[in-house]
């Protein structure tokens, strides 16, 4: 018996909040990974791990948040804690690899594509390890063409994030990157959902294991949705971004500099006037004749 499956039972609201968290995930992830360019190699390691935390927790919030729309009308659903966490660090450890690939060798074509192959992987087995933690009276079944689609939006949307991440400078620029990346991820996790269907199990006694929505997911968001928020004021803080040296995402070009306004406008120098030489003493106003002898 086939399950009645429900993506959107609470409307919109899902997945525009899922679209949200991939969003600022990505943005807090793009300041961080640009920003690692211009505070040398001291501090750039931090930078990176910190832009990949960031990028693999709002990408896992984004798929869980949208999980919370997610029904099937004739069983309850349950998750098991450890894959779940397992999920969350498959998500962060595999982006923080292809963020450290471009942030020490750069957005060659050949780097660029391994590493956005590497993340894009990470990001799909993420999802799928997310959705096998689901424990429900029944079994999961994918269409294979939907799931190899799903891959590949995520293998593009890990490469374009990485290429943004180290190329795209401006707050604007930045913020609609970001947006792209919230779209593809988000694309991506319903591809993957409208992959998948439930064949329901015949016995109506079978016992669901794990724990609920409400006692295991909302709780296990609280850590992502702290780490985000930490980022946050990292990056709000950042004393470059403070000082006006670094704007949202790169470096404050200098400002030429202003020619002078003045009569003379070529690049001639002025004549210069020649030394004032002493005035004459005036003549005596009578005449010698007129003097003592």
């Amino acid at each position: 018996m086939q399950g009645t499956v429900d993506g959107f039972s609470y409307g919109l609201v899902t997945p525009v909040a899922a679209f949200l968290m991939a969003a600022l995930g990505g943005a807090l992830g793009l300041r961080c990974t640009v920003r690692s360019l211009h505070g040398g190699q001291t501090f750039k390691a931090g930078w990176l791990a910190l832009g990949a935390a960031a990028i693999g927790c709002g990408i896992w919030t984004m798929h869980f948040v949208g999980m919370m729309g997610f029904s099937v009308a004739e069983s309850a659903i349950s998750y098991d804690v450890p894959l779940t966490l397992v999920s969350l660090g498959v998500a962060i450890v595999v982006v923080g690899i292809g963020v450290f690939i471009v942030g020490y060798r750069g957005t060659g074509p050949v780097t660029l594509a391994t590493a956005g192959l590497v993340t894009g992987l990470g990001v799909a087995a993420m999802h799928y390890i997310g959705m096998e933690s689901m424990s429900l009276r029944g079994e999961f079944a994918y269409d294979p063409v939907l799931v190899v689609l799903s891959v590949l939006i995520a293998v593009v949307a890990a490469t374009a994030a990485l290429w943004a991440a180290m190329t795209v400078r401006g707050f604007l620029p930045s913020l609609g990157a970001s947006a792209i990346m919230g779209v593809a991820v988000t694309g991506m996790h319903y591809t993957g959902m409208s992959a998948m269907t439930v064949h329901l199990d015949g016995h109506a006694s079978r016992t669901v294991q794990g724990g609920s929505m409400t006692t295991v997911l909302l709780p296990m968001l609280f850590g992502p949705l702290v780490l985000l928020l930490v980022a946050g004021v990292i990056v709000m803080f950042d004393p470059l971004l403070i000082s006006g040296e670094d704007t949202w995402n790169g470096a404050r070009r200098p400002r030429p500099r202003r020619r002078p306004q003045g009569r003379h406008t070529s690049s001639a120098p002025a004549p210069v006037a020649a030394p004032r030489t002493p005035a004459a003493e005036p003549a005596s106003r009578y005449p010698d004749s007129y003097g003592p002898r």
